[in-house]
């Protein structure tokens, strides 16, 4: 294992949730080779087309907690 890497791992346990997952998001984006801007488009349309939805009334959002409590049943 290189320096860095071993003394990023000495210290991740001083950084706090947000540090942690800007770190994790910044260590995955690195990992990105090409950048497809059609992907860009996609989630973007997909987005506008969700946003809609709600906005009509034709879906309903859920809360945060709700989406945890879903998957702790789904795993239980």
């Amino acid at each position: 294992m290189s320096t860095a890497f071993k003394q990023v791992m000495k210290n991740i346990e001083n950084l706090s949730s947000d540090e942690k997952a800007l770190v994790a998001h910044c260590l995955i984006s690195s990992l990105e080779v090409k950048h497809d801007d059609s992907v860009d488009q996609a989630w973007g349309e997909l987005a506008q087309q969700r946003f809609a939805e709600l906005e009509s009334g034709a879906e309903r959002g859920i809360s945060w907690d709700e989406i945890k409590n879903r998957i702790k049943q789904h795993h239980a």
